[in-house]
């Protein structure tokens, strides 16, 4: 068994080449059966980007600013997103059964804000998203967690039970406050979750090593947007992600806080799909909420 001291870094990332896809456009997914690649196809489109609107803050959280009124704060967004990242009692209760976005379910949970985070138990199954006609379901990671093993068990579990109906597992990174955020952590975190079998990873930017993190990674990566940022901020990190090789981004706290959220998640779309740079992203979000500035 390889110990620490031989995990030194690597030498070459490739970042210059492509993995190869086996002839399906979606990283990592050309030898799945069809069932997988057609939901990730609802997710990522023919482009392979995707433009995610996640709103399951409140399984752990509870109605944060925002979200307090999902039908009135939420809904009007989803005709602007890919993807909606939620749980399922918002879906069943709120989410119009119209709507034509991929779904994406978070999957397990447990403990609140008052509690520890990682202490997370498989809390759906199967079966119940293939009822919801999801495209993929959410499994929270927590490498070098306190219950990272049982985060872990979690995942192989969902991963398990996603073959045998055709669903697609989205493994999240979970950054807590005692573990570091850069580029040799998130490229270990996702790796691991990718190497276990996940078809799809969602995960934080840092601005140097992340090219590094999407080419170790050999399934999609989707950049979390994390906790809100000014707006240009916001904007940028989303353009680097994706420069950089990210498949696409989940947004939330940085579109739906803001004082004009339709604008913000064109703005997104627009850095997503349309390449749009940062600079002509803000002036879309600006055009669009008539000059302003958060």
């Amino acid at each position: 068994m390889a110990d620490l001291e031989g995990n030194i870094n690597a030498k070459d990332w490739g970042t210059d080449t492509p993995q190869r896809s086996w002839d399906f456009h979606i990283k990592g997914a050309g030898q799945l059966d069809f069932g997988m690649q057609h939901r990730l196809s609802r997710i990522f489109g023919a482009d392979g980007h995707t433009a995610m609107l996640a709103f399951d803050h409140g399984y752990f959280q509870g109605p944060t600013s925002g979200l307090e009124r999902i039908d009135l704060n939420i809904v009007p967004l989803a005709p602007y997103a890919d993807a909606l990242m939620a749980t399922r009692g918002v879906l069943r209760s709120v989410i119009p059964a119209s709507v034509d976005n991929a779904l994406v379910l978070r999957s397990t949970g447990g403990p609140s804000i008052l509690k520890e985070l990682s202490n997370e138990r498989v809390a759906m199954e199967m079966a119940d998203a293939a009822r919801i006609d999801a495209a993929a379901v959410a499994v929270q990671v927590f490498i070098g967690g306190e219950y990272e093993t049982q985060s872990i068990a979690n995942l192989n579990a969902q991963i398990d039970a996603g073959y045998r109906y055709g669903i697609p597992v989205l493994g999240v990174t979970a950054v807590g406050k005692e573990l570091a955020r850069d580029a040799r952590y998130l490229g270990l975190a996702t790796r691991i979750i990718a190497e276990f079998g996940a078809q799809l990873v969602k995960t934080y930017y840092v601005e140097e090593g992340f090219d590094q993190v999407v080419a170790g990674c050999p399934v999609p990566i989707i950049m979390a947007g994390g906790k809100k940022l000014p707006v240009i901020d916001a904007l940028t990190m989303a353009f680097n992600a994706i420069d950089q090789g990210a498949a696409g981004v989940d947004m939330g706290r940085n579109i739906f806080q803001r004082s004009n959220p339709t604008a913000m998640i064109q703005a997104v779309r627009g850095i997503v799909h349309d390449g749009l740079a940062p600079a002509q992203a803000l002036e879309l979000y600006k055009e669009l909420s008539n000059g302003a500035e958060d």
